[in-house]
């Protein structure tokens, strides 16, 4: 360890004990955070220190987490982004040979001790922090051996070296690509195969390493990541419209469909939104209501009531319309409370309390009284509720004396 990093008083530091969090994994992710927005602080002013607080934290990340409840997969998402950003900084920084040596066999040691496992993705960026062909190839002429041994198809079942991704991923940085396709393509999993299409893209052998990657699905691969291989290639090769017509949709999934929509638009600019939510539509039959956000997020208003009226679409999500609305737009606002009071009365909604339902009756009444349509919208609510199934009807229950049904 230098003597400028362990001069720096770096916070983070003494917050990463080994078990210093217990199982609850708010406060964790809120530290990975802080720590991060400390280093990337440090990175303005000198990129070195900034490195070398990196290259601690990666060392004493996974330790102090090893408690920590990561069941929900939020954690995991955290220190994965943390890598993301702090690797660019160690590779970027002007280290010398000798430190950026000590720096590699750190990390290296670091994620031979990842139990959990938190920063295994740090091996796919090993050429990355490598910084040169040169550092890579020693690396790579390292790792070989083993990292061959274990991924030949002669290697027996579950058979691991943690250090084979770090390998096949300095071959690539070392553009030693003949080795790479050896080694890669004789291996049982996506996660190591993926490097033999990446080499033959990196040669230029567009179409096949697009033929080799949809051979390489199976029950057991990770399709997601190989669309996503694929769109890259395409896009990178300017071959935008066939990236979208082949992969743009099922490669660019978010955890909620407005994210989804978000990136798809935002990866193929030349691209009508309308029709962009029209394919996705179509991809996810029977989930039109789950588009509703990203049709509203897009001004495309009227497809957005279509889409909350085709099937069942969080009631919680159509009130926050309604409310947001009310003044600027009160034709929409009404019509999306009166989906959501339409599919409270329907019974659907995940943990309906009383206030989500009298939220949406008042909603839609401001909207309502806004456009001048109070009496009009009065009736539709009275006449909809009137009809109520919900469990114990509890729409009624809630509404029942205001619509003058009780």
């Amino acid at each position: 360890m230098s003597t400028r990093q362990t001069a720096h008083p770096w916070q983070f530091k003494a917050r990463f004990r080994r078990h210093a969090f217990g199982w609850r994994s708010q406060p964790a992710i809120t530290r990975v955070k802080e720590a991060v927005s400390e280093i990337r602080k440090v990175s303005r002013t000198d990129t070195l220190l900034a490195a070398e607080g990196a290259v601690l934290f990666l060392e004493k990340v996974s330790p102090a987490l090893e408690q920590v409840d990561s069941s929900s997969g939020a954690i995991g998402t955290a220190v994965n982004h943390a890598i993301d950003v702090l690797v660019k900084i160690v590779a970027e920084a002007p280290a010398d040979d000798s430190t950026r040596e000590a720096w590699l066999e750190r990390l290296f040691q670091a994620h031979a001790d990842d139990g959990i496992p938190y920063i295994e993705l740090l091996a796919d960026y090993w050429g990355e922090l490598c910084a040169s062909p040169e550092v890579a190839s020693r690396w790579a002429d390292q790792l070989i051996d083993i990292t061959r041994r274990v991924l030949s198809p002669q290697s027996p079942p579950g058979h691991h070296f943690h250090g084979a991704t770090a390998c096949l991923s300095a071959l690539y940085a070392a553009g030693r690509y003949d080795e790479l396709l050896e080694l890669a393509q004789g291996a049982r999993l996506w996660h190591y195969r993926q490097w033999a299409a990446k080499a033959l893209i990196a040669r230029g052998k567009r179409a096949e390493a697009l033929r080799y990657a949809e051979d390489c699905r199976n029950p057991w691969a990770n399709d997601l990541a190989i669309d996503r291989l694929c769109e890259e290639a395409l896009l990178s090769s300017g071959f935008a419209e066939d990236a979208y017509r082949r992969y743009g949709l099922t490669a660019n999934r978010a955890g909620t469909y407005l994210a989804w929509f978000r990136a798809v638009a935002k990866k193929y600019p030349h691209k009508e939104k309308a029709e962009i939510l029209a394919d996705l539509v179509r991809l996810t039959p029977g989930e039109e209501g789950k588009w509703f956000a990203a049709a509203k997020d897009a001004g495309m208003l009227d497809e957005a009531i279509a889409l909350a009226n085709a099937n069942p679409c969080a009631p919680q999500t159509l009130t926050r319309a309604a409310r947001d609305y009310a003044e600027k737009n009160p034709a929409f606002a009404i019509e999306a409370g009166m989906a959501a009071l339409r599919w409270l009365v329907k019974g659907y909604g995940y943990e309906i309390t009383g206030f989500d339902v009298v939220a949406a009756y008042t909603h839609t009444m401001k909207a309502a009284e806004h456009a001048g349509r109070a009496d009009e919208t009065f009736g539709r609510i009275r006449e909809l509720v009137s009809e109520d199934r919900s469990p114990g009807g509890f729409v009624t229950q809630m509404l029942g004396r205001r619509l003058e049904l009780t």
